[in-house]
């Protein structure tokens, strides 16, 4: 069986670069696959293989400056979600384009899953889902709000244009396993909001330990690999990628006329150009050319 595992932790390295080899040598050594994220505000990432080969991992990023403490998150998949093994450089962990925003200084309150639905439920508390809205789109809990952001460096732009939709209100936050909520948290008290929530292990963790009968989520929760989509349980969903514009789109849709493998569904045909087009026709060619020699295409 192939294990899932997502992580993140924020610390202090002072020189990723001398992480990056060896935890790339060692992922590689065990055939694991996925990627890892290294910024100096410390590590983040989804990772598949083996038992043995992620013990490994975790066991050797536990040694890393600070990560003693590391928390992660594993989830089954039928097939190895990922093509490549990557470890990379990055300025942030996960981008939100705000150098003030410092995780290790202060976060929102954790919130166990088993204490989610009782919070939410309350009047004087607003939930916003920080996550991308192709992400929102295929799930989210009761009663949350949807920014519409594509990107969560919009996320601040969007709170300032709608802060005061939310006086004297407290708020909830959540994402996929509480990454975004590490900095949004962290965003809104540096804003100067006082009452300050956000889901701990984040959605993962509540579908992994929330009973479905019991459970205030709707829908698929979005995961970044080829899996695409898992509901209550981690069990993965129905959900598959569209390769042109990555969005998740369900087995029916390729029925649709606007979808062509590789090239367009209904959700992107209207967003390219001709010339786009082509190109990713001559890819999915080349796709079913390695496939037709046995050979194995690392695809979109």
């Amino acid at each position: 069986m192939i294990i899932v595992a997502a992580l993140y932790h924020f610390t202090r390295f002072d020189d990723i670069a001398a992480i990056q080899k060896p935890l790339q040598a060692l992922c590689d050594t065990y055939g694991n696959k996925g990627s890892l994220l290294l910024a100096r505000e410390g590590i983040n990432g989804t990772v598949a293989g083996s038992r043995e080969g992620l013990d490994a991992m975790l066991a050797h990023i536990r040694t890393l400056p600070g990560c003693s403490d590391l928390e992660h998150k594993e989830s089954p998949a039928s097939t190895m979600p990922f093509n490549r093994m990557k470890v990379r450089l990055k300025r942030e962990i996960v981008t939100m384009g705000q150098p003030d925003v410092d995780p290790l200084a202060a976060v929102g309150n954790y919130v166990a899953p088993k204490d989610w639905n009782d919070l939410i439920r309350q009047d004087d508390v607003v939930i916003i889902d920080t996550r991308n809205d192709y992400e929102v789109a295929i799930g989210t809990f009761e009663g949350a709000i949807d920014p519409l952001t594509k990107s969560f460096g919009e996320f601040p732009d969007w709170w300032q244009e709608n802060k005061d939709r939310f006086h004297n209100k407290r708020v909830a936050m959540f994402c996929t396993g509480g990454i975004r909520c590490e900095k949004s948290t962290n965003y809104l008290i540096g804003q100067g909001v006082e009452d300050v929530f956000h889901l701990k292990g984040g959605i993962l963790k509540y579908l992994e330990d929330v009973p479905a009968d019991d459970s205030t989520w709707n829908g698929e929760c979005f995961v970044f690999d080829q899996r695409v989509s898992v509901g209550h349980g981690l069990v993965e969903g129905p959900h598959e990628l569209c390769f042109a514009c990555r969005r998740p789109i369900l087995p029916e849709d390729k029925a649709r006329p606007e979808y062509e493998e590789g090239v367009s569904c209904h959700l992107c045909v209207d967003e390219q150009t001709e010339s786009q087009r082509e190109r990713f026709r001559e890819r999915q060619k080349q796709i079913a050319l390695s496939k037709a020699r046995g050979e194995s295409h690392m695809g979109p």
